[in-house]
């Protein structure tokens, strides 16, 4: 059950990490030594798997080779600071430099890669660097190599496990700090909108390849530095543990605590850890024979959670905690205004823009112009190539020929990002929201270009000033669009017609010149209709000129300044709605002849 508000506080989740940075200060006085260990292995799991919840759970990035990522960090202390006698602390820098280069030069090379390919070619790199490791003479071969240094700090050295654990656990609590300030900001947002949405996320600015290799690159980081950990933990290191089945294991500790959620890593390296601890013992005695049957054990666990509860086990923890009502979004500075260009001028043109796939044309040599501070109607039967021609308005398509210029500048065949900069805002045919994600957020994620933290700012939580900023922009474009009482619900628990209005909303907060409609009234009743278009004229007199493709046709007329008809992919008509209303041709396509 959900108590009082201040129990909510409790149990967000930097209390919790709070709450577990004293356990783990206090555990090392008080537990036995078998506990003490156990905790080390279960940290040491933690730090790689929050690096697959952001890569895989969040940014929806499956790898199998992150085991790979720890041996390099374990490698490359062990052969530094045995064979050349450098610092471990020194070590540690020489090992995040080289995993930053083999992750950034392999993410290059793999996350181009999508579908089944993108996992096979994780396994494909993961198992060579776990060859190579076990090939190269002075790493030790197959062998490994012995006689690691410990660490210290100043005069204190880490010699003992009890020691090591609070640096473990110190590493830990940073690392879900920083995980949790990432997720909550304009970076966060972004990335979470990488998983199925990357047409949307790039459509208000979002680099979605940069932010992939990003991504990818501060998941191999935090392997590297548990292998670091693990080297002089262990003070010993052969390849075994940094093979293919340790890179499944780890997903699987992401998988099983919830591998969208920062607590989800913690949760699913602790219950991997004690089964396998327990499974190891119980199962031999139980079969009477030895062998890693766990391994089987955790492969039924998996289709289990997969049919039961297939975000893992931290969000169905997470619903028996108490929480509080979030407060209100408080009011802050508005974000800088884009400066819109002045009245009448031309805005953007189309000329013989052509699209083809294949022998198919979708867009067959079609030419208009937006004047600025107009709302101009594309309509046309099912299949007239009005979606595609919002595609290569907005950089989702490139054209096979023609141009599209925009305030004097060709856009043909621009990343959409790109083209987002420049001022073009849109929605979409079919709702495209991040669906866990709060309908605030969402449409904060609209207002992406307009704020500048980067990662490593909204890691260090230096980001809060620039972030009330964007999310009270968010939240004002959220009343404008009659939707202030929803703000902090989730975007998937709305009904269709008010999802369309986030997107909307979302639009808005992108401050955009051009706004590009794809059926914004579907799904909407007739007075959210009326509100819909009553919102349209005011952004018109404000200035902004906005595109649209409508098939309700009572709502088009009574709201366009001029209409655009296309069928199979050509301009048909164009003019004012009462001259399109009357035109022949027009008639002809929806109504297959003119009355008689």
């Amino acid at each position: 059950m959900r108590s009082g508000a201040g129990l909510g506080r409790l149990c967000s989740t930097p209390a919790i990490i709070a709450f577990i940075a004293i356990a783990m200060a206090l555990l090392p006085l008080i537990a036995p030594p078998f506990w003490v260990t156990l905790a080390n292995y279960i940290g040491l799991y933690t730090i790689v798997a929050l690096g697959l919840v952001l890569l895989t759970g969040v940014a929806g990035q499956t790898s199998f080779g992150q085991a790979a990522f720890v041996g390099l960090g374990a490698y490359t202390s062990a052969w530094l600071s045995t064979a050349h006698g450098v610092s471990p602390w020194i070590a540690l820098a020489a090992g995040l430099a080289l995993t930053f280069v083999v992750a950034l030069a392999l993410g290059f090379i793999t996350l181009r890669m999508r579908g089944h390919f993108l996992p096979l070619a994780t396994i494909a790199w993961g198992l060579s660097i776990f060859f190579l490791f076990g090939n190269l003479e002075f790493l030790g071969g197959h062998t490994g190599m012995a006689g690691i240094p410990a660490l210290s700090i100043g005069t204190i050295e880490l010699k003992d496990e009890r020691r090591m654990c609070w640096l473990i656990w110190l590493v830990v609590v940073a690392a879900l700090w920083t995980m949790h300030n990432v997720l909550d900001s304009r970076q966060g947002r972004a990335i979470r909108a990488l998983k199925g949405r990357l047409e949307m996320a790039e459509a208000f600015g979002v680099d979605g390849a940069r932010l992939k290799i990003v991504v990818f690159v501060y998941a191999a980081l935090l392997a590297c530095i548990s292998g670091w950990l693990y080297a002089h933990l262990q003070r010993f290191v052969n390849p075994t543990p940094f093979g293919i089945n340790q890179g499944i294991e780890y997903l699987f500790m992401a998988v099983v605590g919830g591998a969208g959620s920062v607590l989800g890593a913690l949760v699913g390296a602790t219950i991997i850890t004690l089964l396998k601890q327990y499974l190891q013992d119980a199962l031999p005695a139980l079969l009477g024979t030895s062998g890693n049957f766990e391994i089987v054990v955790f492969g039924l666990i998996v289709i289990v959670l997969l049919q039961r509860t297939r975000d893992g086990l931290w969000p169905w923890i997470d619903r028996l905690l108490p929480h509080a009502k979030p407060p209100p979004v408080p009011d802050a500075a508005p974000l800088a205004a884009r400066v819109q260009p002045a009245a009448a001028s031309t805005l953007l043109e189309v000329r013989a823009a052509r699209k083809a796939f294949g022998g198919l044309v979708a867009v067959n040599d079609l030419t208009f112009a937006l004047a600025c501070g107009e709302i101009v109607g594309l309509i046309g039967p099912n299949g007239a190539g009005k979606t595609t021609t919002f595609a290569l308005l907005s950089g989702a398509l490139a054209p096979t020929s023609g141009d599209v210029r925009f305030r004097g500048h060709s856009i043909a065949g621009a990343a959409p990002y790109r083209i987002a900069a420049r001022g073009i805002g849109r929605t979409f045919q079919h709702v495209k929201l991040v669906p866990r994600m709060s309908v605030l957020d969402n449409v904060a994620l609209g207002a992406h270009l307009r704020g500048r933290a980067g990662f490593l700012r909204a890691a260090l939580r230096l980001d809060r000033r620039e972030e009330a900023r964007v999310r009270a922009e968010a939240a004002r474009a959220l009343a404008r669009c009659g939707l202030a009482e929803f703000v902090h619900a989730e975007a998937q628990n709305l009904a269709l017609g008010q999802q369309r209005i986030v997107e909307i909303a979302r639009a808005l907060a992108a401050d955009p010149v051009l706004l590009l409609l794809d059926e914004p009234a579907a799904g909407l009743r007739f007075h959210e209709k009326e509100a819909l278009a009553a919102l349209l004229r005011s952004l018109r007199a404000g200035g902004m000129t906005v595109l649209l493709v409508e098939h309700d046709m009572a709502f088009v007329m009574g709201l366009a300044d001029r209409l655009i008809v296309m069928d199979f992919g050509e301009k048909l008509a164009e003019g004012v709605p009462a001259a399109i209303q009357s035109d022949p041709a027009v008639l002809e396509a929806y109504l297959g002849g003119a009355p008689t």
